[in-house]
């Protein structure tokens, strides 16, 4: 299963060929800019997928359980809170923490019956 948030917008930018889902924060950020900054949003979403896939991979194979994973989620989604400062990239932080909440209360990275 691929991750699929709700607050997610779809955007055709130079990301790609074609359509792509990404976080509204990530479409409205790169949206119009060079093409460098759509190269890392290329890569963000990719290593949100690489992730993800591990994540399953991991549960699938009785390596960590479901709690360890969400524990795991949960982790970086509290050091991105924690990064929320007022600086210059407190937005950021903000949003990236706010999309690992939405994928821990979706459960896409975990299976669930």
């Amino acid at each position: 299963m691929l991750i699929s948030i709700s607050s997610a917008a779809s955007y055709e930018g130079n990301l790609a060929s074609s359509p792509v889902t990404i976080p509204r924060a990530v479409a409205h950020a790169t949206k119009g800019k060079s093409t460098m900054i759509n190269s890392d949003a290329n890569s963000g979403i990719a290593a949100l997928t690489i992730t993800e896939a591990l994540l399953l991979a991991l549960n699938d194979a009785n390596i960590l359980p479901e709690s360890e994973i969400l524990g795991v989620l949960k982790d970086a989604a509290t050091t991105h809170e924690n990064a929320v400062d007022g600086g210059a990239n407190s937005e950021v932080h903000a949003a990236v923490a706010a999309l690992i909440n939405r994928i821990i209360s979706g459960g896409n990275s975990v299976r669930r019956p």
